[in-house]
Order: structure tokens, then C-alpha cells, then sequence
């Protein structure tokens, strides 16, 4: 792994990865959560992220003229991007068409037949992709890749992507598995040793056995 992506990995594991009980916006629940634009916000991180994907593109050989994703989890990477480059355009998808003005769902590069790659920061079910490779081919674009930062791995995300997408393939920077085992290596390097004697498991109530990085039985440590 070469340094801005092991460094976007650290920091993706540091800011945006928590533990716990959530609810995602698929509807469904998780034992744990990732705010990539934590991340993608950030000075650093919004660099790093940046060259990444950049990198990513370069190697894949899709010379494509523009960048851009439905907003706003693809914001900061459309962004990002452009900038680092210095020769992708960038264009966000609106998540319907607005009612005043030009009532574009498109805003920014807007040239039709143009090469254009579809980004996110998260794919769980993969909707939003979709949505954004939708509208993009309905504007006009052609689309020779899609791309997220964290794919989820689970929600049948990436099969619905890469139907959406074909014959342009689905690539994710990361997987959550992988920021996951990050976060738990920087947990345990900063709070080496500390177990839970007493204190119950967050997720069922028996007795834990680690607190790092939160209260986990046996069965729950993982």
C-alpha cells in the first residue's frame, strides 16, 4: 500500500470509524458507523483523499474529462479531486430536480457525450451510485467507472453497483473491514492491556471482557 492511501486508511480509521448501535439510512442497523466526511473535510484528508483517487483513475486508464457524484457525500471527493488533478471537472447530481432556475439536476461540468467517473464516499445498498450513474447517462455523460471511498460489504451493494454501472466497472478505495481492523489496531496501540472486569457488555449484558475500544463480551468483541 503506498503512503497517501496507508495514511488515508489511519486517518479514515481515526476520525470516521466508530463503534456502537446505529441506524443507517438503508433503514437496516449496525454495530458500527463511518462518517467519511469527517475525513474528506478535513485539510489532510481532503488531500490525501484527493490523490487517491486520482491515482486510482490514472492507473485504471479511464482518462476521463470529469468527476462528480450525488450530493453531498460525493461533494468533498468531487472537490478534492479536481483540485489535486488540476484537470478533472467536477460536477454533482442533484438528488431531484430543483424547481427555480435553469430546474437542472446536473450542476457544474456539463458537456454532454463527455468521460465522466461517478464517485462516493459510502456504499452500503449502493442507491446513491446508482442514482448518480442514472442521472448522469440520462444527462448525456458517458461512464467508464464508478468509484467509493468504504465499501460496506453487505446490503448487496456492490452486485447493485456494478449492474448500474456495466460495462464500466465498480472499484472501492477501501472496505470497511479494512477501516474497521485499522481502528482496532490504533485502539489497541493507545489503550494497550485495559480490560473490562466488571463492567457488562454494551450489547447484550454479560460480563465484558475488553473495553477496547468498548465495553464487549466474548461473543461481541469482535
Amino acid at each position: 500500500m503506498d503512503t497517501s492511501r496507508a495514511d488515508l486508511l489511519r486517518l479514515l480509521a481515526f476520525k470516521s470509524f466508530r463503534l456502537g448501535e446505529f441506524k443507517l439510512s438503508s433503514g437496516g442497523t449496525s454495530d458500527y458507523y463511518i462518517d467519511c466526511r469527517i475525513t474528506t473535510l478535513d485539510a489532510k484528508g481532503a488531500r490525501l483523499t484527493g490523490q487517491v483517487f486520482f491515482d486510482e483513475i490514472r492507473q485504471r486508464g479511464w482518462r476521463p474529462q470529469a468527476i462528480g457524484g450525488l450530493t453531498m457525500g460525493a461533494d468533498p471527493i468531487v472537490s478534492a479531486v479536481s483540485v489535486v488533478s488540476g484537470e478533472l471537472n467536477g460536477f454533482l447530481v442533484r438528488k431531484a430536480e430543483k424547481q427555480h432556475g435553469t430546474g437542472q439536476r446536473i450542476e457544474g461540468f456539463r458537456e454532454k457525450g463527455a468521460r465522466v467517473v461517478i464517485v462516493d464516499d459510502v456504499c452500503t445498498t449502493g442507491a446513491s451510485t446508482v442514482q448518480a450513474i442514472e442521472a448522469a447517462r440520462e444527462f448525456g455523460f458517458t461512464v467508464v467507472g464508478a468509484m467509493c471511498l468504504v465499501e460496506r460489504e453487505e446490503a448487496k451493494g456492490r452486485p447493485n453497483v456494478e449492474k448500474a454501472a456495466a460495462p464500466a466497472p465498480f472499484v472501492s478505495i477501501f472496505t470497511a473491514s479494512e477501516v474497521r481492523a485499522e481502528h482496532v489496531l490504533q485502539s489497541e496501540e493507545t489503550q494497550p492491556g485495559i480490560f473490562a472486569v466488571v463492567a457488562g457488555c454494551e450489547m447484550c449484558g454479560r460480563p465484558a471482557v475488553t473495553n477496547v475500544p468498548r465495553n464487549r463480551c466474548e461473543a461481541h468483541r469482535a
